[in-house]
């Protein structure tokens, strides 16, 4: 049944368009005085504050193309939130129309294929929790209340990227509602260059109401958990030369972090900076010890391993990413990561501005290194092997000038060792230049797929690709109501 619209105050679309979308919508829509307003424009980064004119939550694919409809029909800029863990803020604007995707998240699993479909509303809590009723996995978000559509749109980096390579390496096809409000299938033999693009590309060439993968034999249970050593740069140095030649099965990732003040961490160290080394192990969690053998020799302080589900494994940094807090991001890749890069890291990282801030060092290889650059829309893939995030999060507003500069701090200090090109999602302030190189040799190749598929620019709240077709007056998009 549709929710009858309140009129927004200061909306610029007559009052008869409003009630005509609101007759045929099966969703949710929340006004600026709805009592909810206020908790639904909220997204993970709390430094972000936008006030959207209008906020809509579709229940159908079809409500999704009135809404698309209706925004270009009277010109609105728009905002497309999956899970809302956009750093960046991309899932909501001042202003325009918010077309928030939280109730399409029904997860469907086809144990004999192998496959799955999700809605594009759906978390990755939710999406684990279904497929892994079957033992089955793609690469998913760290973090289970991210949203699958941005991570995925994004290229999509998990715990099991090096077995199974990149989110978009599991997705199959997708059903997308286009910039003219046209829903159409995208995959291998259906609209081709549309599918590539979307595998990397972010969200500026529609929105997905469905996601299509290929599922992977993952689990239920796993060999996993966290190790914590003193701050030293010859932790870190032991971990990576560890993971040069560590087979596929071996996953996680290495961190600079706070010691946690929980009961299980000693009180002598928490608050305390710490070399924490994530551990997911996919073969037989029997033989996890034996895999991590030359990272447990070196007598980790906290030794939180064991055979534990999947599912639990993908919480773990759950409590560690609250939503609301203050953030600010930094992300880079690199071919190699030397000793005086490590080094130089830990003389700049320690103190930690932020009991909240993190480093995560990310290695890559394996499944990762073995799709070709131009397979996807990815640029980078197949020079880097390390990523290096650095992670600003804090409690108060007032201080965010100090973290800001710590974040980019740190980062500065091992550009040098950096390559062109980046992850996607984690770009924050950085110019066209830094998404061009991101794409690297498939940029133009993009841009192509933009000007077919988007030519207006309609969908530019994401890391945009801009089209270069010449625009007719009526098809430009203003800021708002």
């Amino acid at each position: 049944m549709a929710q009858t619209l309140v009129s927004t105050e200061g909306l610029s679309v007559p009052e008869s368009a409003t009630n005509r979308l609101a007759q045929h919508f099966s969703g949710q829509v929340i006004t600026t005085e709805s009592e909810e307003y206020d908790r639904a424009r909220k997204v993970f980064n709390g430094m972000i504050d936008r006030r959207p004119g209008l906020i809509a939550r579709p229940a159908t694919a079809t409500d999704v193309q009135r809404l698309v409809d209706f925004a270009r029909e009277h010109h609105l800029l728009v905002s497309v939130k999956g899970g809302g863990h956009s750093v960046q803020g991309f899932g909501v604007c001042d202003g325009g129309l918010m077309i928030d995707l939280r109730l399409l998240n029904n997860v469907r699993v086809d144990p004999a294929t192998q496959t799955v479909v999700a809605g594009g509303g759906t978390t990755w809590g939710e999406f684990d929790a279904v497929t892994q009723q079957h033992g089955l996995a793609v690469p998913g978000g760290r973090v289970p209340s991210t949203g699958i559509a941005g991570l995925t749109l994004g290229s999509g980096s998990g715990w099991l990227e090096r077995k199974l390579g990149y989110t978009v390496d599991s997705l199959i096809g997708a059903e997308v509602v286009l910039a003219n409000g046209e829903l159409v299938d995208a995959n291998e033999h259906e609209n081709p260059e549309l599918f590539w693009a979307m595998r990397g590309g972010g969200g500026n060439f529609g929105i997905v109401t469905n996601f299509k993968y290929r599922l992977h034999p993952v689990g239920p249970m796993v060999f996993g958990g966290l190790l914590g050593f003193q701050p030293d740069a010859k932790i870190l140095a032991a971990y990576r030369d560890f993971m040069e030649t560590a087979p596929d099965d071996v996953g996680g990732a290495a961190a600079i972090i706070a010691a946690p003040s929980f009961p299980f961490v000693p009180a002598e160290i928490r608050g305390e900076p710490l070399v924490g080394i994530v551990v997911c192990y996919t073969g037989d969690p029997g033989q996890g010890e034996a895999a991590f053998a030359p990272i447990l020799d070196l007598h980790p302080q906290l030794r939180m391993v064991q055979p534990m589900p999947y599912v639990v494994l993908q919480g773990f940094l759950a409590a560690a990413y609250p939503p609301g807090k203050q953030n600010y991001w930094k992300a880079e890749m690199y071919p190699v990561l030397p000793d005086p890069a490590v080094d130089i890291l830990f003389k700049k990282a320690i103190p930690l501005s932020s009991p909240m801030h993190s480093i995560l060092i990310q290695p890559l290889g394996g499944q990762v290194h073995r799709v070709p650059d131009g397979a996807t829309a990815l640029g980078w893939r197949a020079s880097a092997r390390w990523s290096v995030h650095v992670l600003g999060m804090w409690e108060n507003p007032d201080e965010n000038q100090r973290h800001i500069a710590w974040v980019r701090s740190v980062s500065d200090a091992i550009q040098p060792w950096a390559q062109k090109g980046n992850y996607l999602n984690y770009l924050m302030d950085e110019g066209e230049q830094t998404i061009k190189d991101s794409f690297g040799a498939n940029y133009e190749r993009l841009v192509q797929v933009k000007n077919k598929y988007d030519p207006a620019n309609f969908f530019q709240l994401n890391q945009n690709i801009r089209p270069t077709v010449r625009q007719s007056p009526d098809q430009s998009v203003r800021a708002g109501f």
